[in-house]
């Protein structure tokens, strides 16, 4: 994780979930999300994500929650910023390469709904072979985004935010292969009393 201590564990009517309920305190080294926590140390190439979300920031046009992937360090990954206007910056498939976020995705909506209180279903499917990236948003039939891209290989999956809050429950994760790998983020500076 970026920051531990902005991630609780939560239970409520609707079951189980991971909360990121404030902003971690992280500077990333290039311009890229702030808030990022990776699943089980777990390294994948081909794989499909499964998961449902919510969002629970306050409406703006780059409220969003991310998807991360193909995460081979701090500088060298990909996300997804699934928010509420696209735009150069938000809404897209990213690609960090030891450089500010590009988008790379060769299709995309113009934005979706998150709704207030209301869990949405996300999928993520990637294939090596041909680069292939696909991003569902409720309905699993038509991708709301895609891309093709064979920059990182085999890497780690995530889930997160840019810089907004929100909820991840029911996380499946299917690949024919999975392998350990351990990420490591630079530790938050500690808080100094006065």
């Amino acid at each position: 994780m970026t920051d531990s201590t902005a991630w609780k564990s939560v239970h409520d009517s609707s079951g189980d979930a991971i909360e990121l309920f404030k902003q971690s305190a992280y500077k990333p080294e290039v311009r890229s999300p702030l808030n990022i926590a990776l699943l089980n140390d777990s390294s994948v190439g081909d794989f499909t994500l499964n998961l449902e979300a919510l969002q629970t920031s306050k409406e703006y046009g780059h409220r969003d929650l991310c998807l991360f992937f193909g995460f081979q360090s701090p500088t060298q990954f990909y996300y997804v910023h699934m928010a509420t206007a696209a735009d150069e910056h938000a809404h897209n498939i990213f690609l960090v390469d030891h450089a500010p976020r590009r988008a790379i995705a060769t299709s995309t909506t113009k934005g979706i709904d998150w709704g207030t209180n209301v869990w949405h279903h996300l999928k993520l499917e990637r294939s090596l072979n041909d680069g292939a990236i696909r991003v569902y948003f409720d309905d699993l039939s038509k991708p709301i985004m895609t891309a093709q891209d064979k920059t990182f290989g085999e890497g780690a999956i995530g889930v997160g935010s840019f810089d907004d809050t929100g909820k991840f429950r029911s996380i499946h994760l299917h690949a024919p292969k999975i392998s350990k790998t351990r990420i490591d983020f630079p530790k938050p500076p500690i808080l100094q009393k006065p």
